[in-house]
């Protein structure tokens, strides 16, 4: 019922954003005789600010053209390699006529970004898709809005994310040999899944894992996030934050978590820092600050655009990851496609190079929640355990903005690099960073070929916090 009463009240709201966008431009045109009016630009920032607070905000779209590789400009094409009822796989496909620099991006690393399925778009990684196409082949999961997905479709669950994740690896995997793999935030759970299964059946596993900001381990350092997770009953989300999908939409009937609802919740988290930015938008309106104005409605096009979430999906990712904590517990059972149940067994990961990041002051995903899947991983070989703690760096910045892309993305690129020319085996030392520490110390092939027996002093020692 209430998801039908805001749609109600959104479409009621409809006409007075439009009249207000309407107004503001009025007020707004130099060349109008109302603009002459010595309170016009006052008026016209105040309309443009009620525009934007009552406008529908739509999926945004990734919009990335064309990146630099070295001093060339290449041209990205965007298209959907693999279309599943809830998830598409989307590819940035790079085009370009210098010989040189078609030949350097044949032989870049294949990359799969997991993106979250938390109340976002695919798109809010956009900076981080625009930053890794410069060295990679770029794939991205673009998780659908499920109140878009009618109900013939069937239902989706934890279980199927995890199945979907492990479908992107072996198609990329029959493709290009293997792949690297990159979650952030929620996928890391799912993703170290899927991993998981893969090895325990003797499948090939990607060559690396990236995990940034998830919660691996929610009961290191919890946040607000995961004390709400925690605190309340599966009967209380059930109760309180799944509705109905109205007529009006594909997926009529279907049980969601719906965006609405998220948006609220992610505004209560900071309500007088979006104040002030509402305000410092409307003051930036009226004195003509063109550059402040645009990353103000470039961040609120991203933020304010939200995604429903399947029920089942939704509260069996609360049981399982902040409740029960089946993956740290060794107690998460997947339903394959063909219906058995499998136990997820992180140990049984042998082949595949882990990196884990975080952000010193993430207030979503606490200190140590990712770094705890080295422990879970004990099955790889402790040189291939790496870990970066990005000083300064909160939740988004550690995979958008300045220090992702001047702290972290480098490590991830030489992460990824180094593992990639031995397909799986360590060719050489990763720079070392600012904020960084290795989870174990990296052997030297110099120092291994001299003798095996050398004490782990005389290895290269990890790169301190």
């Amino acid at each position: 019922m209430l998801y039908q009463i805001f749609e109600t009240q959104r479409s009621l709201m409809e006409p007075f954003a439009d009249f207000a966008q309407a107004a503001s431009k009025l007020y707004g045109q130099t060349n109008s005789p109302i603009a002459q009016n010595p309170m016009a630009q006052r008026v016209s920032a105040g309309y443009d600010l009620l525009y934007r607070l009552g406008k529908d905000y739509e999926k945004p779209q990734f919009g990335i053209k064309s990146v630099m590789v070295d001093d060339t400009e290449v041209a990205i094409h965007e298209r959907i390699e693999m279309d599943k009822p809830f998830c598409e796989l989307r590819r940035f496909k790079r085009f370009t006529d210098d010989a040189a620099t078609l030949t350097k991006l044949k032989e870049q690393p294949v990359v799969l970004i997991v993106a979250p399925l938390s109340g976002h778009y695919a798109t809010l990684l956009r900076d981080t898709v625009r930053t890794m196409l410069k060295d990679h082949k770029v794939y991205i999961t673009d998780w659908k809005n499920a109140r878009l997905v009618p109900l013939s479709e069937g239902e989706f669950h934890l279980d199927d994310y995890v199945n979907y994740v492990q479908e992107f690896i072996r198609d990329l995997q029959s493709k290009y040999g293997n792949c690297h793999i990159m979650s952030v935030c929620q996928p890391t759970v799912p993703v170290l899944a899927a991993v998981s299964l893969m090895a325990s059946r003797g499948e090939k596993t990607p060559i690396t894992m990236t995990m940034m900001g998830g919660p691996i381990d929610a009961t290191k350092s919890p946040t607000a996030v995961n004390n709400l997770a925690m605190n309340k009953s599966h009967s209380w989300f059930e109760n309180n934050v799944i509705y109905r999908v109205p007529d009006s939409f594909p997926g009529a009937g279907r049980r969601v978590y719906p965006g609405f609802l998220q948006h609220t919740g992610f505004v209560a988290m900071n309500p007088d820092r979006h104040l002030k930015s509402h305000y410092d938008y409307f003051k930036d309106l009226i004195k003509g600050d063109n550059s402040s104005i645009d990353s103000h409605r470039d961040f609120y096009d991203e933020y304010n655009a939200v995604l429903d979430m399947d029920a089942d999906y939704y509260l069996e990712t609360i049981n399982t990851v902040f409740q029960e904590f089946k993956l740290v517990r060794g107690t998460w059972e997947i339903k394959n496609p063909q219906g058995k149940l499998e136990l997820v067994r992180p140990q049984d990961i042998r082949t595949t190079a882990l990196l884990t990041v975080e952000g010193e002051l993430d207030d979503i995903s606490g200190s140590g929640q990712t770094e705890a899947a080295h422990k879970l991983c004990s099955g790889i070989v402790r040189q291939e355990h790496h870990h970066l703690e990005a000083k300064g760096a909160g939740h988004y910045g550690i995979f958008s903005g300045r220090r992702w892309r001047e702290v972290v993305y480098p490590h991830v690129k030489s992460f990824i690099l180094e593992h990639n020319k031995g397909q799986g085996k360590s060719t050489a030392k990763p720079k070392a960073k600012v904020a960084v520490k290795k989870a174990a110390p990296i052997a030297k092939k110099a120092a291994q070929a001299k003798s095996a027996a050398k004490p782990a002093a005389q290895k290269a020692t990890a790169v301190k916090k």
